[in-house]
């Protein structure tokens, strides 16, 4: 059986070499053409040699090879100046330390007319820049803030949108290394940062600092400016948590899980994003001479915002930085009436005069309300002997509850054949405390404002009246209002009220302008408003007694 299956598959084998070899036909050699012949002969030969791949360096090769470079030395002879220009802003970087000597606003003046320096000069008083590290070694802290980086470029010009690269490295033979590298982009403040240091050949994490404090505001500019006050904002668990310098406490200096962090002051601010999971912040304080000087240190930089507190910008930043903007309790109010100001200042572009056109859109939305107010006070006002008649009626009622309550009860009855709704004096003032509100926390804290001019004497909208001629103007536009206004308050009220806008007048004197303005042109609009209205109610008055009599 065996030798049957063998002889089967020898058979079967032979049959198929036979096939193939005289009925399969083998395809005919490719013709080459004349020219091709002549082509490949022009061609010079070349030798093949294998292609030979390298072996894959083993781990422990790698580990050698990682250490070879950290343990080689980089670092330069001497100190340079590494300049970055943009539309924005104009930085010097210093190859000693890698750290941050100049960031000027180029769209953003300061006091003298110059480009806004954000970089304190207190940073040379005390030989400490931003963007400094910081670790729990000082000689190590030390040895890497002072020594000699090299540097990719001696400079950084961006125009129309390009990006540039800085890269500082430094490293020494003990294995300490430490490399920093920011990449920028012409049209935003904001730009990317990676640190990574070795100590001893091991990979630590510092923190970086900002500081001492943001710019340089003058005593004289800190008095004039409403909220001139600066610190730390650091955000994280959706909210945001602050500590001014003023109110600096150690015991409540470090935060945690932190999305970002910044220093700031009421225009401009110094944000970094960091990496929530693992990230913290620290405000410090250091004492030099007697003087407290202010830093800012947070692990885990990946993206850092040096400029304005632009709305825009922020939001575009993203990750909720528009919350740096203290817009208040009154925040949604506030926005939307930032947003309606802009698009007045793009029509006409004085940010006094948008003031102005603004209030007097909110007087006209608000005027049915206004005149529905006032035509109840007004009513009020007539039924005033009646209401006195009624309480000289029930003169026990403040002793007596049931005497109190008839009272209350006639007195509801004479409303309302009257007509009169009580509180339809109060409430549509009351719906415009918000948009008040709301415009007082805007024009406080709108980087808009800032330094933006109106007429004459008023050259900054968000400092006070340096001649206090607008807020004396408030003062008596008030109380004429206040006069022509209908009241139904007895005589020694309203002797008073009239003391309000002497109050009001002291309240305002330090407010920014701005402010004022608004207050001002409401009055004004409030005194043509409340003559139109006297008038109508009177036309209605004489006509309704008119008809009485023809009855």
């Amino acid at each position: 059986m065996e030798k049957r299956v063998l002889l089967a598959i020898v058979l079967s084998f032979l049959v198929l070499v036979l096939y193939q070899a005289l009925f399969v036909k083998k395809p005919p050699p490719p013709e080459i053409s004349p020219e091709k012949i002549q082509e490949f002969e022009k061609k010079p030969k070349q030798e093949i040699s294998p292609k030979i791949h390298p072996p894959s360096p083993t781990p422990l090769e790698q580990v050698r090879q990682e250490e070879e470079k950290i343990l080689k030395p980089i670092s330069e002879e001497v100190e340079e100046q590494i300049l970055i220009d943009t539309s924005l802003y104009q930085a010097v970087w210093s190859n000693k330390g890698a750290v941050l000597k100049s960031w000027k606003l180029k769209k953003y003046k300061d006091e003298i007319k110059e480009d806004l320096e954000l970089v304190s000069l207190h940073s040379g008083e005390i030989n400490k820049y931003p963007f400094s590290l910081n670790t729990d070694d000082p000689s190590f802290d030390d040895s890497i803030n002072r020594a000699l980086y090299s540097f990719s470029n001696l400079k950084l010009e961006l125009k129309r949108s390009q990006m540039g690269k800085l890269r500082f490295e430094y490293a020494d033979e003990k294995g300490n290394r430490v490399e920093k590298i920011f990449i920028f982009q012409d049209g935003k403040y904001s730009f990317d940062v990676q640190v990574n240091v070795w100590k001893n050949a091991q990979k630590i994490e510092p923190l970086l600092l900002w500081g001492p404090s943001l710019g340089n505001p003058s005593p004289t500019e800190q008095k004039m400016r409403f909220g001139g006050g600066s610190g730390v904002a650091v955000y994280a668990a959706q909210k945001v948590h602050r500590q001014d310098e003023r109110k600096f406490k150690p015991e409540q200096n470090i935060f945690n899980f932190v999305i970002w962090a910044a220093y700031e002051d009421n225009y401009f601010t110094a944000l970094f994003l960091t990496s929530p999971q693992q990230s913290s912040a620290i405000f410090l304080r250091e004492v030099k001479d007697q003087s407290p000087y202010f830093f800012l240190a947070l692990s885990y930089p990946q993206r850092a915002y040096l400029g304005p507190k632009e709305i825009d910008a922020l939001s575009e930043f993203g990750y909720d930085a528009k919350k740096l903007i203290k817009f208040g309790f009154f925040g949604v109010m506030a926005q939307i009436l930032l947003k309606a100001i802009k698009s007045v200042h793009s029509i006409i572009p004085n940010w006094g005069f948008s003031i102005i056109i603004l209030t007097f859109i909110i007087k006209i939305i608000f005027f049915p309300l206004t005149y529905k107010s006032t035509r109840s006070m007004a009513k009020m006002q007539e039924l005033q002997p009646k209401i006195k008649a009624l309480r000289a009626k029930h003169k026990k009622a403040k002793r007596d509850i049931a005497q109190r309550r008839k009272m209350n009860e006639e007195m509801m009855k004479l409303y309302k054949e009257q007509g009169i709704n009580p509180a339809g004096g109060c409430l549509p003032m009351l719906v415009q405390i918000p948009i008040f509100l709301g415009f007082f926390r805007l024009l406080a804290i709108s980087i808009e404002f800032r330094q933006s001019p109106f007429i004459l004497w008023i050259k900054d909208l968000s400092v006070k009246d340096p001649y206090y001629i607008t807020p004396i103007l408030m003062g008596i536009t008030q109380f004429i209002s206040q006069k022509m206004t209908p009241t139904s308050a007895d005589p020694t009220q309203q002797k008073m009220m009239l003391i309000m806008p002497v109050v009001m007048t002291v309240i305002f004197l330090n407010f920014q302008s701005g402010l004022i303005l608004y207050w001002l042109t409401n009055n004004v609009l409030q005194i043509g408003q409340q003559y139109i209205m006297n008038r109508l109610m009177q036309k209605k008055k004489r006509e309704t007694h008119g008809k009485r009599r023809k009855k």
